[in-house]
C-alpha cells in the first residue's frame, strides 16, 4: 500500500508540473499585458468602451469590486425569481431570501458553499446562466488580482497595475473557456451527462420507484474544477457517477484543481525574470502538500482499530468513500480540494477519521496557500513570503526587501491585516455559533464531533473553500447569514490589502543586489517560508483543533 501511495503522489505531481509549465508561459504573456489577438482585441475594447489606460491600485480595486457587485445582484435576482425563468422542467420555485443571498455570495466569492441539494433546488437556467457563469467570473477575479500583485513586484517606479477589464476578459477568453471546453468534452466521453431533459422516473429491479436527475452537468463540472469553485450540480458532488464516473475522470479532476495555481507560480518566476522564485514557491507548497497527503492516507488506512475487536477483517475506514476510488484516491482528493480553495469532494469528509478529517480542516485554516485557489493561492502565499522576509530581516538587523523592493511599515501593516482576516472570522464565527441556540440547532451530532462540524463550516466559508462536514444543517437564516458574511469578508478583506500592497510596491525603485541581500530561492528560505506558514496556523488554530479533532481522536483511542 505504501508503494501504491508513493506512486500515486509522484505520478500526480509529475503530470501536474509537466502540464502547468506551458500554461505558465501563456499566463506570463498575459501578465506582461501583451495581446494574443491584437486586432480582435482592439475591436472588442472599442465595442465594450474599455479605456486602454493602465489603472492605479484604487481604480483597479474599484473595477474588481463593481464587477463582482454587479454579478452578485444579477445572480441574487435570478435565484429568487427562478420559478418564472425558462429551462425549469421540474418547475422548481425561487429560493428564499436568505438561501439566495448565501448562494449568491458563495458563487461570487469563489467559495461555492452549498446549503442546498442542487438537483432538488435549482433549475437548469440557474445552474447554467447563474452558477456556472459566476464560476468563470469569480475565478477570473482571483487570477486578475494575482496578476496585479505580480506587476507590483516586477514594475519599476510605476504606479499602475494594468487594466482590470482587459485582465478579466483575457483570462476568461484565453484560459478558462478553452480549457473548460476541452474538459467538458472529455467528461462527456467518459460518461458525464450534458442535456436539458426533464428528470427521468423509472422502476428499479426491486420494484421501487425512483427519479433520475439529469441536466447540463459536464460543463459545470469542468469549470468548477478548473476555477477551484467546487460547486457541484448534484448534492453528492464529485462522488456522484454523473459528475465523476471513472478513475480517469477523477485523476483529471485532481489535476485540473491544481493546474492554474501551479501555472501561476511558473508565471510569477518568469515575470520577475528569476524562475527560481517560482520554483521556491512550488517547493514550499509541494512539501506541505505531500506531508498532508501522507498524514490523511495514514489516518484512513489505520482507520478504527475497534473494528478488529468486532470481527471485521480490516480496520481501514471506507465509510463515506466510493469503492471505485478507494482510500488512496479519496485521501488525495480530500487534500487537494482543501489545499486549493475548491471544495469539490469525492468522499464525505464528515466520515473521515478524526485525524484524517483534521488535516483538510487545517489546510483551509492555513489560508489555503498550499497551491490554493486560482490566483488566491499565489497572492496568499506571497503574503507569507513578505512576512518571512520581514522576520529574516529582523533577525539580521537589515531593512527587509524582496526582489529588490523594500518592505516598509505600510506593506507589513497590510500583510498583517490580510493574514489575520480569516483567523478572526473563523474563531469569532465559531464562538458565535456555539454561544447561540440558533447556531447549535444545526449540529446533527452533539459533543466533540458537533464542534468539529461547526469549526469546519466556518473555516470553509471564511477561507472560500465551500466543502463541509455533512452533519451540519446550515440552511437556516442564522447559518446562511453568518457564513455569507464570512465568505464575503474572507474574500474581499484579503483582496483589498493585497491590491494596496501591489500598488505600493509598483511605485518603488528596485534596489541592486548586495552582499547583505537575503537569497530567497534556496533551501534555507524555503524552510523559513514553510515554518512561517505552519507557525501562524499552529499558533492560531491549535487550541480550537484540540477541542475538536484532537479530542475526538483521543476519545477513539480510549474506546
Amino acid at each position: 500500500m505504501a508503494a501504491n501511495a508513493f506512486l500515486l503522489i509522484a505520478c500526480y505531481l509529475l503530470v501536474l508540473m509537466a502540464l502547468a509549465q506551458p500554461l505558465g508561459r501563456l499566463l506570463a504573456l498575459m501578465v506582461a499585458d501583451k495581446p494574443l489577438l491584437a486586432r480582435s482585441e482592439r475591436v472588442l475594447w472599442r465595442l465594450a468602451g474599455v479605456d486602454g489606460a493602465a489603472m492605479r491600485w484604487p481604480h483597479y480595486l474599484l473595477a474588481i469590486l463593481l464587477f463582482n457587485a454587479l454579478g452578485f445582484v444579477l445572480l441574487l435576482a435570478m435565484l429568487m425569481g427562478q420559478g418564472a425563468l425558462p429551462l425549469n422542467p421540474q418547475h422548481l420555485p425561487g429560493l428564499s431570501w436568505d438561501l439566495a443571498l448565501n448562494t449568491a455570495i458563495s458563487f461570487v466569492t469563489n467559495t461555492n458553499w452549498q446549503a442546498y441539494a442542487g438537483e432538488s433546488t435549482l433549475s437548469y437556467f440557474s445552474q447554467m446562466a447563474g452558477l456556472t457563469v459566476q464560476n468563470f467570473l469569480s475565478a477570473a477575479t482571483g487570477i486578475a488580482v494575482a496578476f496585479a500583485l505580480m506587476r507590483g513586484f516586477a514594475n519599476r517606479s510605476l504606479e499602475t497595475l494594468g487594466n482590470a477589464w482587459r485582465d478579466l476578459t483575457r483570462i476568461t477568453v484565453y484560459v478558462l473557456l478553452p480549457i473548460s471546453l476541452l474538459m467538458a468534452l472529455f467528461f462527456v466521453s467518459q460518461g458525464s451527462i450534458q442535456n436539458f431533459e426533464p428528470y427521468h422516473a423509472f422502476t428499479t429491479l426491486e420494484g421501487a420507484q425512483q427519479t433520475l436527475p439529469l441536466g447540463p452537468v459536464a460543463s459545470q463540472e469542468a469549470i468548477k474544477m478548473l476555477g477551484t469553485n467546487g460547486g457541484g450540480f448534484f448534492n453528492a458532488n464529485s462522488a456522484h457517477p454523473f459528475e465523476n464516473p471513472t478513475a480517469l475522470t477523477n485523476f483529471v479532476q485532481m489535476l485540473s484543481i491544481f493546474l492554474i495555481p501551479t501555472a501561476l507560480c511558473f508565471a510569477f518566476g518568469q515575470q520577475l525574470g528569476d524562475r527560481r522564485q517560482g520554483h521556491m514557491l512550488l517547493w514550499a507548497m509541494s512539501i506541505m502538500f505531500v506531508l498532508a497527503v501522507v498524514a490523511v492516507m495514514w489516518a484512513e488506512l489505520r482507520g478504527n482499530p475497534h473494528f478488529l475487536t468486532l470481527g471485521a477483517d480490516s480496520a481501514i475506514n471506507m465509510e463515506g468513500k466510493e469503492t471505485r476510488f478507494g482510500i488512496l484516491n479519496s485521501s488525495l482528493f480530500a487534500v487537494i480540494t482543501t489545499a486549493a480553495s475548491c471544495g469539490a469532494v469525492n468522499a464525505m469528509h464528515d466520515s473521515f477519521t478524526a485525524l484524517g478529517g483534521m488535516v483538510p480542516m487545517w489546510l483551509m485554516q492555513l489560508g489555503e496557500v498550499v497551491f490554493g485557489g486560482v490566483g488566491a493561492g499565489l497572492y496568499g502565499m506571497l503574503l507569507f513570503v513578505l512576512l518571512g522576509v520581514f522576520i529574516a530581516g529582523l533577525m539580521i538587523g537589515r531593512t527587509p526587501e524582496y526582489m529588490g523592493k523594500k518592505i516598509d511599515v505600510w506593506e507589513m501593516k497590510m500583510t498583517a491585516l490580510a493574514i489575520l482576516v480569516t483567523p478572526t472570522l473563523v474563531l469569532l464565527g465559531t464562538a458565535l455559533a456555539m454561544m447561540t441556540e440558533a447556531g447549535r440547532a444545526g449540529m446533527a451530532n452533539p459533543g466533540i464531533h458537533g464542534f468539529s462540524e461547526v469549526l469546519y463550516a466556518v473555516s470553509s466559508a471564511a477561507n472560500n473553500n465551500g466543502s463541509a462536514f455533512a452533519g451540519l444543517s446550515a440552511n437556516t437564516p442564522f447559518w446562511n447569514l453568518l457564513l455569507g458574511f464570512c465568505m464575503l469578508v474572507g474574500r474581499f478583506g484579503i483582496i483589498i490589502p493585497v491590491l494596496a500592497i501591489a500598488g505600493s510596491l509598483a511605485a518603488k525603485k528596485i534596489q541592486p543586489v548586495g552582499n547583505g541581500t537575503l537569497p530567497t530561492h534556496g533551501p534555507l528560505f524555503i524552510a523559513l517560508l514553510v515554518g512561517t506558514v505552519l507557525l501562524v496556523g499552529a499558533l492560531t488554530f491549535v487550541p480550537a483543533l484540540a477541542l475538536g479533532p484532537v479530542a475526538e481522536h483521543l476519545q477513539l483511542i480510549q474506546g
